[in-house]
């Protein structure tokens, strides 16, 4: 069984979609099974993590930006990619870092995810996108 989500996301930052692919999985009436999850983007990436505390987003963007700034910055002069934006090649050296894709078990029906985990999309571009990860359930 596999599916396509879209998430719309609004610059930089983790964009939560447990409830979509949970909803999904419980809709497909499978015991035991594995997730796999992969976006379809070079500049972004997925992750689980905390979904509890809002701030544990907002210290992760932060630590990327602080890791990988726009070309802009004087530590970046070296990139020659460059003609996307002074976010674009950062974005890709992110997406490089992170993971693109997650296994994520499912057991009697339900993602085996820990009480506070959830699945994220990080945006790593300052404009809207429109991302697609494709799912899929064996």
């Amino acid at each position: 069984m596999n599916r396509l989500f879209e998430i719309a996301t609004n610059g930089p930052g983790l964009y939560e979609f447990t409830r979509e692919i949970s909803k999904w999985v419980g809709l497909a009436n499978v015991d035991d099974a594995l997730l796999t999850l992969f976006i379809r983007h070079t500049s972004a990436s997925l992750l689980i993590q905390e979904n509890a505390d809002p701030e544990v987003r907002t210290d992760l963007t932060e630590f990327f930006h602080r890791l990988v700034p726009p070309t802009t910055d004087p530590s970046m002069g070296y990139l020659t990619h460059t003609y996307e934006g002074p976010d674009d090649m950062p974005a890709h050296i992110k997406a490089a870092i992170l993971p693109v894709s997650l296994q994520i078990p499912v057991i009697s029906g339900r993602l085996a995810l820990g009480t506070w985990q959830g699945i994220y999309l990080f945006e790593h571009r300052r404009a809207a996108h429109r991302r697609e990860v494709a799912a899929l359930l064996r």
